[in-house]
């Protein structure tokens, strides 16, 4: 059964290649994949929110789902699962990894780490902002997206990624609405 699911996401993974694979869609793409890196964007952001007392509460949500997804993602889920990534398999290893577009990652496929940080950050930004949250959605799907571009993820491994921030930002939120009172964080 899991080798029929693996066969199934790699030939969706190889379909956007044949769909849209070209010089400019990997140097577009690769360029998108980086701004993921690390979640620095995402930090960076969370961090110019706490200086404005207007934005403060948008920016301690983002760190605080950063930091959740962070441990229940990138140190649990991603040891406890265990996952390949996609160009790791035996019958595409030779071929695609000659092929891949940026370094190879050192850690586990399942969850992506990339699409975790970036839902983290763009959930929390459109519990508070809808009109921001949107543009950051859109930021964040596109580092989704790249990841399967770059044929370092598969595409369960973006939905577990979009599924646990939804959860770490919601609970961010929820942490902060009740633990936290309105003159410590203002109210955006």
């Amino acid at each position: 059964m899991y080798e029929a699911l693996v066969e199934f996401e790699i030939g969706i993974l190889d379909g956007i290649q044949n769909l849209i694979g070209c010089k400019f869609c990997d140097g577009l793409f690769t360029f998108i994949t980086h701004l993921g890196d690390g979640g620095i964007l995402w930090i960076a952001i969370a961090v110019v929110l706490l200086f404005f007392k207007k934005t403060r509460r948008i920016g301690v949500n983002m760190g605080l789902a950063l930091i959740l997804g962070l441990i229940f993602g990138n140190l649990i889920m991603k040891n406890l699962f265990q996952r390949a990534r996609p160009y790791t398999h035996e019958d595409i290893a030779m071929i695609k990894e000659s092929m891949l577009l940026i370094s190879k990652p050192s850690d586990f496929s399942f969850p992506s780490g990339h699409t975790l940080g970036s839902f983290n950050g763009a959930i929390s930004i459109f519990l508070y902002n809808k009109k921001w949250g949107t543009a950051a959605l859109v930021l964040a799907t596109l580092i989704a997206f790249s990841r399967m571009y770059v044929y370092v993820h598969f595409p369960t491994d973006i939905i577990g990624g979009i599924l646990l921030a939804t959860g770490c930002a919601i609970l961010s939120y929820y942490i902060l609405k009740r633990f936290v009172p309105e003159r410590y964080l203002a109210k955006p």
